[in-house]
């Protein structure tokens, strides 16, 4: 199980005095206003740095990372992809999971056939796309109960059922 969970993106500095504009990827974006200590990722270790949050506004995250005092150390940070350790991430609701841990899960249907493996989960709209990956192929679904009704990540299955995923899926060969 991943143990960091990528919460946002900095897109830009904002200001003069090292405030930076984050993208958030977390569902409640109110969170950073909680967050004390976000993480970087420096090769294969997760660097903690503090952070101070001013403000949420417009979708958006404004706040201080580090000891950021200016426009230019703030540029430094532009693209830099933040992370929270699992142990302050939201608690889940039941029936909920993180995207990181679906990642990997394999799709298989009511005979026991691969559709592949999950490579990522769009989210650009009001339901998320799966999209799966085998040799050679790839498929997009939406990521429908009457489609998907049990997702197992201790297991790392995803049960598809097949006709439904006829139904509305986009495959790409």
């Amino acid at each position: 199980m991943i143990e960091y969970l990528m919460i946002g993106e900095v897109l830009k500095p904002q200001g003069i005095k090292g405030e930076v504009k984050i993208k958030p990827y977390a569902a409640n974006h109110d969170d950073f206003r909680r967050w004390k200590t976000l993480y970087v990722k420096q090769g294969e270790t997760y660097a903690p740095v503090k952070m101070k949050c001013s403000r949420v506004h417009d979708g958006f995250v404004y706040a201080t990372l580090g000891d950021c005092a200016s426009m230019e150390d703030a540029e430094k940070l532009r693209a830099v992809q933040l992370y929270v350790d699992r142990a302050h991430a939201n608690p889940l609701e039941e029936g909920e999971v993180y995207i990181s841990d679906l990642i990997g899960c394999e799709g298989i249907d009511e005979a026991g056939k691969s559709i592949g493996k999950l490579t990522d989960v769009l989210q650009y709209g009001m339901v998320d796309v799966y999209v799966f990956k085998a040799k050679g192929t790839s498929v997009m679904a939406p990521a429908l109960k009457a489609v998907f009704p049990t997702v197992d990540v201790a297991e790392k299955r995803i049960s598809v059922i097949r006709e439904k995923l006829d139904e509305v899926a986009v495959w790409e060969e």
